[in-house]
């Protein structure tokens, strides 16, 4: 596949574009505050160059105005902290001059253009010449794989191939940096899984193309990301791969945020002569996919299954413990050709050790 050539705006002589090619971004003690309420708060975070980092959180946790200040959109009564990316001190750089490849949510496509010429907008406003301007399009069009598309107006195409042509759009400039913010939010279900992995094989063909990828989706985090940032409240979470947020979380909400997850208190987990019985600062994190439905007394959990929900090939099971009946117990099971689990059944629930994780609550 080929690669396209650098806009004239992107472009540094000798060691310096070396040494700030290798470098992605870096953001150092940043701060945005609205009035009196912080949006976020002391925030440092660095961005390798060729990763994809998803940003993950709540509506309001400020993953958007995250994404809003690498793009230079900010603009608060209260903002402190630097930014620089491949090596470029860009915290007082205006937006146009950033160099940035961004990807909005609503694709903000003109509609009177064709996709050739929203393609090629960015490289006429850097008044590239024509045949530059023809064989860059050509090639982002194709990696994108529209390469027949140029004549095509927006209207004419689906929401997904639109997706395609605002993406061809953010990259054909050559960017440090792919924005993404909420990329796949407009899509239906089925669409936005498979744009989802061309997303994925995007990043593939492009290993040096640092991305950063805003999102409130867990689905988009453990499939895309490189690295998963969770926000909450303005501040980090956890940021990590994503299998580490999934197995290793740091507390109940980072645990929940990725998926559906057991939080008991040690006591019930674990069997008495066991160090961890007598926990009290942290929980006991069992996700339902490690826990497995038993006969009554073959596993170290015992209640009555309170609900079954068939999801296809996936059974959502809840059980009432005996030891813990305040909040239920979520199993999930693959379908099989065994009898299904009936409500009001007594059950036990087998687990291994390992997959437990205390974490605070």
């Amino acid at each position: 596949m080929n690669t396209l050539a650098l806009a004239p705006a992107a472009r540094e002589d000798g060691a310096a574009s070396r040494t700030h090619g290798a470098l992605g971004v870096h953001i150092d003690r940043l701060t945005v505050r609205f009035g009196t309420r912080t949006v976020l708060d002391d925030l440092s975070l660095t961005i390798q160059r060729g990763e994809l980092l998803t940003v993950l959180g709540k509506s309001g946790c400020g993953k958007t105005t995250l994404l809003r200040f690498i793009a230079g959109f900010v603009a608060a009564d209260g903002l402190a902290g630097t930014l620089t990316v491949a090596g470029r001190d860009l915290t007082h750089v205006a937006p146009h001059q950033r160099n940035l490849g961004l990807l909005f949510q609503s694709y903000a496509l003109f509609p009177h253009l064709s996709v050739f010429e929203n393609v090629a907008f960015g490289l006429r406003a850097r008044r590239l010449k024509a045949g530059q301007i023809a064989r860059r399009v050509a090639d982002a069009l194709k990696l994108v794989q529209l390469g027949d598309a140029g004549h095509v107006m927006p209207a004419q195409l689906s929401g997904g191939m639109q997706q395609r042509v605002a993406l061809a759009r953010a990259l054909v400039i050559e960017p440090d940096v792919l924005l993404l913010d909420e990329p796949l939010s407009a899509l239906d279900a089925n669409l936005r899984a498979s744009v989802r992995s061309e997303l994925k094989a995007l990043h593939e063909r492009l290993p040096n193309l640092t991305i950063v990828c805003v999102t409130h989706d867990q689905d988009d985090a453990l499939v895309l990301s490189d690295r998963t940032l969770l926000m909450r409240d303005g501040r980090i979470a956890q940021l990590g791969t994503p299998r580490e947020l999934y197995d290793a979380p740091v507390d109940g909400f980072v645990a929940r945020y990725l998926g559906a997850a057991n939080l008991l208190p040690p006591r019930v987990v674990f069997p008495v002569g066991d160090a961890r019985h007598a926990e009290r600062e942290r929980v006991a994190c069992l996700r339902p996919e490690r826990l497995a439905i038993v006969p009554l007394g073959a596993g170290q959990l015992h209640g009555t299954i309170a609900s079954v929900e068939w999801y296809g090939a996936v059974l959502s099971v809840s059980v009432a413990l005996d030891a813990y009946p305040e909040e239920h117990v979520l199993v999930t099971m693959q379908r099989n050709h065994a009898a299904m689990p009936e409500k009001g059944a007594r059950v036990s629930l087998r687990y291994e050790a390992a997959d437990v994780v205390l974490v605070r609550p």
